[in-house]
């Protein structure tokens, strides 16, 4: 499991019968203390994510065991949005945060 911001969405009208319905999200990875860390992905969200969000992705054959993927032909599905999280007792970030990293 990953963690990214939400940068964009993706929309293609030609794609394979399994994708149909499936939302696409375009992700930034992100480091443990909240910075970007290198490129992005393309996932399918499970969870109802928007832009600007943290979520938590997952890439390979775990990215087939949602109800919203399985058996499909995906290879990253976004299945949480975070709430929070913390590292060494610090906070790193907060929904309702206005600023850090992942602000725009």
């Amino acid at each position: 499991m990953q963690l990214a911001r939400v940068i964009g969405t993706l929309v293609a009208s030609n794609k394979d019968p399994g994708l149909a319905g499936q939302t696409l999200l375009v992700l930034r990875n992100l480091a443990a203390d909240g910075s970007e860390a290198g490129g992005g992905v393309v996932a399918v969200d499970s969870v109802g994510a928007g832009t600007d969000e943290v979520v938590l992705y997952a890439t390979g054959s775990s990215a087939r065991q949602t109800t919203a993927t399985r058996d499909r032909p995906c290879d990253a599905v976004v299945m949480a949005i975070v709430d929070s999280w913390d590292l060494e007792g610090d906070v790193v970030y907060r929904k309702t945060d206005a600023e850090g990293p992942w602000a725009s």
